[in-house]
């Protein structure tokens, strides 16, 4: 998702979905950004290895599935909850399903540290009295379900299932510039018990499914895409999950050897795979491991650097060094994050502000074309 406040430094995204909607989106202070100006930033990567995560709730536990990382950058919108409407900063996530914002009863430093829902204050709160509770690598956030009105941009969301956080543990959430996350995968990742804010407002028309239609999040148009979109069919309707057919640098397979599975994820600042071929990237474009497990690159040799090229459903999308590598106080650091011997790829970020993309809930289909 593009911030209309930084165009060309974010990623962007569009969701095809039956209604056009615009809501302002920005690009915040990273929370790795965050933690170094606090001077905690060494001690946190001691305590957490700087790698993706896993999610999973304890309701519906898999062990598997990918966590957001927001260790590097944040995309958010504004939100309201309740009658009247009390207003949210919320990450809009194509990796996760489920709607959640601190409530007045955590007592974690992180709730203290930004806006807090008040259900006393909301004449349309009712208490589902179910709990929800996810569980993250480098930390978590329990809390209960409800119903209320959530309202995004022009649209009125009543009865919309929210989770309230009573406990967010850990340093994760506390310097982030959002409250809460507002999931936009599919149904079948949310919670038990809970139903995903797209799908409740189909459920209740609030939006037509009717082809050619869109929800827009952020300043999208036309001309922030060259070429034609190029249709990818969605394998698994749970993440917005594809399949990539290879891996190459120089022409030749570096990863996903016989192709793989990967999903797109607005949520995930950076690009994760297997351990094994994410060190054949590596390798080959020349990235050197530290010892806090970060892949460094030499800043002056970006420009002698190679592509790494993904292949997908026929077609090839390239990433240049500026896309996958980070520069930070005149350090450069790999872009790629090594996870395990799992097989499911998560492009992230890296490969989002490359890629406009599109994600087609009418079609299940993924949209993409090479960003201005």
């Amino acid at each position: 998702l593009r911030g209309w406040a930084a165009l060309r430094s974010c990623p962007l995204a569009s969701l095809i979905l039956p209604h056009f909607l615009r809501v302002p989106l920005h690009k915040g202070k990273s929370l790795r950004k965050a933690l170094k100006e606090r001077g905690l930033l060494e001690d946190f990567l001691k305590t957490h290895p700087y790698s993706i995560s896993k999610k999973y709730s304890n309701l519906e536990k898999v062990a598997s599935e990918p966590l957001t990382n927001y260790l590097d950058c944040q995309y958010f919108g504004k939100i309201s909850i309740g009658t009247p409407p009390q207003e949210f900063t919320v990450v809009f996530d194509t990796g996760s399903s489920d709607l959640w914002v601190p409530s007045v009863y955590c007592k974690s430093y992180a709730c203290q540290s930004h806006h807090r829902f008040d259900p006393a204050k909301s004449s349309t709160f009712q208490n589902l009295n179910k709990p929800l509770s996810i569980q993250y690598g480098t930390g978590s956030m329990q809390g209960f379900l409800g119903l209320d009105t959530v309202t995004v941009s022009t649209i009125v969301d009543s009865q919309q299932t929210v989770g309230l956080s009573t406990q967010e543990p850990g340093n994760v959430f506390t310097y982030s510039e959002f409250d809460g996350i507002l999931g936009l995968a599919y149904p079948s990742l949310a919670s038990k018990y809970s139903v995903p804010v797209f799908d409740n407002m189909m459920q209740k028309h609030l939006v037509e499914l009717s082809p050619g239609s869109m929800l827009t999040l952020g300043a999208i148009d036309p001309s922030y895409y060259t070429g034609s979109l190029h249709w990818v069919p969605v394998t698994v309707q749970e993440y917005w999950q594809f399949t990539v057919d290879r891996v190459t640098v120089d022409g030749v397979v570096v990863a996903c050897d016989g192709g793989c599975q990967a999903i797109l994820d607005t949520g995930t600042s950076m690009l994760v795979g297997p351990s094994s071929d994410i060190l054949n990237i590596q390798t080959a474009i020349g990235a050197t491991e530290d010892q806090y497990g970060v892949f460094d690159i030499n800043c002056g040799s970006l420009s002698s650097m190679p592509d790494v090229v993904f292949e997908i459903h026929g077609r090839k999308y390239p990433l240049p060094p500026s896309a996958y590598t980070s520069t930070d106080m005149g350090f450069c650091s790999s872009g790629f994050q090594g996870e395990g011997d799992s097989q499911l790829w998560i492009l992230g970020d890296v490969f989002i502000r490359e890629y406009y993309s599109v994600f087609d809930r009418v079609n299940n289909r993924l949209g993409l074309a090479k960003a201005i």
